[in-house]
């Protein structure tokens, strides 16, 4: 990344974080992914029951190794090895985990958090369920609103996920949405967290650096 667009990433972070601020969210802007796992960990006390959603951020951060070694109870429904009961009984087990992290597709400069999902078990956590929740997001995924959010992830981010995970609804052919009615469609929830959830305790960590898609 230039300094250029560093910089331009940077001024997006701070305009959101003030707007999420004002939104009710707790938001935090970190120059680098380390320095956002480090905050994490000094939030997590020993012993905690920690879940986690599927996050191609995650991955690059490093979270699942590091978590791993931390002395906490990791809930990971896409744990390698796990039969579909297993998976199932652990998307529900995080509703009751003491933090649930996850990336996020977008965050608009007003403060809005835009997501989509196949199953529900992502985006369903960030609202009810678990005591705290914890969203790490690279300034890439910064956009002005949400209809920029809705066209980013539609036309772009979605096609790339489902491609990466090996899908096969048409999007992964083409590279473009047509709205399909795909048995592995991966854009069945849409959800917009336009303020914090009244009951759930909500960091956003926005972080200097490219991750995800």
């Amino acid at each position: 990344m230039s300094q250029f667009h560093q910089w331009y990433g940077e001024m997006q972070a701070q305009r959101a974080i003030s707007a999420l601020k004002k939104n009710n969210f707790d938001a935090q802007y970190f120059p680098k992914a380390a320095d956002a796992l480090e905050a994490l960990w000094k939030m997590i006390p020993e012993g905690a029951t920690v879940g986690v959603g599927g996050s191609l951020t995650l991955n690059q951060m490093g979270f699942h190794d590091a978590i791993q070694k931390r002395p906490v109870k990791f809930l990971n429904p896409l744990a390698k090895g796990l039969s579909p009961e297993e998976g199932a009984r652990l998307r529900r087990e995080i509703f009751f985990a003491d933090f649930f992290v996850s990336g996020s597709n977008a965050v608009t400069e007003d403060g809005k958090l835009y997501n989509i999902d196949a199953t529900g078990n992502r985006v369903a956590p960030m609202i009810f369920g678990p005591k705290k929740v914890v969203v790490f997001c690279g300034i890439n995924k910064i956009v002005k609103d949400i209809q920029e959010a809705h066209r980013r992830v539609k036309e772009w981010v979605a096609p790339m996920n489902v491609k990466r995970l090996g899908y096969k609804p048409p999007c992964g052919q083409t590279g473009q949405c047509v709205d399909c009615s795909s048995p592995e469609r991966i854009c069945n929830a849409y959800v917009v967290l336009v303020k914090k959830p009244r009951l759930t305790d909500f960091s956003v960590f926005l972080i200097g650096e490219e991750l995800g898609l």
